[in-house]
């Protein structure tokens, strides 16, 4: 289920960085090392082991976790409950970025530049280890408006911020299909993404974020991530951060 489509108005875009802060009962994070998107499927036999692993690195304070469900192995005899064609149409438009047609699940990339097979462990953790953002998002919660604060930096290109939606958490019992009769725990499951403005090298970016519209219909958190396109196609993650309420 996607939540309505939002354009966060552009409050103004500022060089200067807003403090971190969250209550007891929220949790932000920011500082990330790495973007890690898993394209999985429910469907698909090999995926557990990659949606596992997922999941542990979720856990870590300096990786944002994301998993994209894809439609495409639904043919098979059970629909992915989660997935979704824009989310088969993002793998694709990585693979054209690179230049390849190909698609698989499971598959893990990293920071929008890397890609590896999501089940990996040892790929996935040395790509990961080596990952490195340029950029910080900083959050910063008022009421029921988060304000998102991104410094200039004249020495990167333009970028776009996208929002995010996830669920932290799901258990699906599977009936039919190849995973028939197990019953899988999900995590960082996306449920849409939007794109909230603009991020301008020499200028920086800060926008304003209506909470309770944003984490409706169920997601339990976001992410805000910044990344680069060129000519439609998704390019390199230069930051993000998440939150929780």
């Amino acid at each position: 289920m996607f939540p309505r489509p939002f354009a966060g108005p552009l409050l103004g875009l500022v060089a200067s960085l807003a403090l971190t802060s969250a209550s007891p009962a929220e949790t932000i994070r920011t500082g990330a090392k790495a973007v890690v998107e898993l394209f999985t499927s429910q469907g698909c036999v090999s995926c557990p082991p990659a949606d596992a692993l997922l999941t542990s690195l979720a856990e870590r304070k300096d990786v944002v976790a994301l998993a994209y469900h894809v439609d495409y192995w639904d043919y098979i005899g059970w629909e992915d409950t989660f997935g979704h064609e824009a989310f088969s149409d993002r793998q694709r438009a990585y693979a054209k970025s690179w230049g390849s047609s190909r698609i698989y699940t499971p598959q893990m990339v990293v920071n929008g530049s890397k890609a590896v097979v999501g089940s990996r462990r040892t790929e996935v953790h040395d790509a990961v280890s080596e990952a490195a953002l340029p950029l910080s998002v900083s959050l910063h919660r008022s009421g029921d408006m988060l304000k998102i604060s991104v410094p200039p930096d004249a020495r990167l290109p333009n970028a776009v911020v996208w929002l995010v939606t996830y669920i932290d958490r799901a258990e699906i019992s599977i009936d039919r299909g190849d995973n028939a009769g197990k019953s899988m725990v999900y995590t960082q499951v996306v449920t849409g993404r939007q794109i909230l403005g603009m991020w301008e090298a020499h200028s920086g970016a800060e926008l304003k974020l209506p909470l309770t519209e944003m984490l409706g219909a169920g997601n339990t958190g976001l992410a805000v991530v910044v990344q680069q396109e060129s000519k439609g196609l998704p390019g390199a993650i230069l930051a993000a951060a998440t939150y929780e309420p």
